[in-house]
């Protein structure tokens, strides 16, 4: 969850300081940009969320990731309002994988705590990324794209280098977590009330096991 939430706010909290201080974005092209993002990450997140119970929680998070890392260059680079489309897809992979983590931790979390668990572990991850902006604004300091004697004058750093490099070792971290965690998709599904506890627990037993073999 710390992954995933560096991942979220390290694209998106200094991005509109981004296109106002480099691409020269107006207030309202840059509004434009976040709200096309923002329904980029509102299909991701429905559409990749959707199709992880058939292809799987783990491999639906991976592929959004990797996507997502190919799709860096065009989140930055652009320097016109092309850089829409690229805002879209990236927030299409960054919340679309994000879009499987509800029924992903509920389905690794011990049922009777369930709620206690995927609140306690977002929550945690989420303090421990908070610190993103502060990272990233910190980071840009040494890749300054101008300097000026001039006291009134203010310094101008290179926020977009600092997002992609940042993002890159995110997605980076977050595959490779992933790819060594476990999956218990559709566990519940296997679970029949009628059956005794010992009953349950032995098909549910059987049922993790061929899911990790798959």
């Amino acid at each position: 969850m710390t992954g995933f939430n560096f991942l979220s706010h390290g694209s998106q909290d200094l991005y509109p300081t981004f296109l106002t201080s480099q691409l020269k974005f107006s207030e309202s092209l840059v509004t434009i940009t976040t709200i096309v993002a923002n329904w980029g990450a509102i299909v991701g997140g429905i559409l990749i969320g959707y199709f992880s119970t058939f292809f799987g929680r783990r491999l639906s998070i991976i592929v959004a990731l990797i996507i997502g890392a190919a799709l860096i260059p065009a989140y930055i680079l652009p320097r016109g309002t092309t850089i829409m489309a690229g805002a879209f897809f990236q927030q299409f992979c960054v919340q679309g994988a994000w879009g499987v983590v509800p029924i992903y931790l509920l389905e690794l979390s011990p049922e009777q705590y369930r709620s206690f668990v995927v609140g306690t572990s977002y929550q945690l991850g989420n303090l421990i990324a908070a610190a993103s902006s502060t990272i990233e604004a910190t980071a840009g300091q040494h890749f300054p794209l101008y300097t000026s004697s001039k006291g009134s004058d203010q310094n101008t750093y290179d926020y977009g280098k600092v997002m992609a490099i940042f993002l890159a070792c995110i997605y980076i971290y977050l595959v490779i977590i992933v790819l060594i965690g476990p999956e218990k998709r559709n566990i519940d599904e296997a679970i029949d009330p009628n059956k005794t506890n010992g009953e349950i627990q032995l098909e549910t037993l059987e049922n993790v096991e061929k899911v990790s073999k798959v």
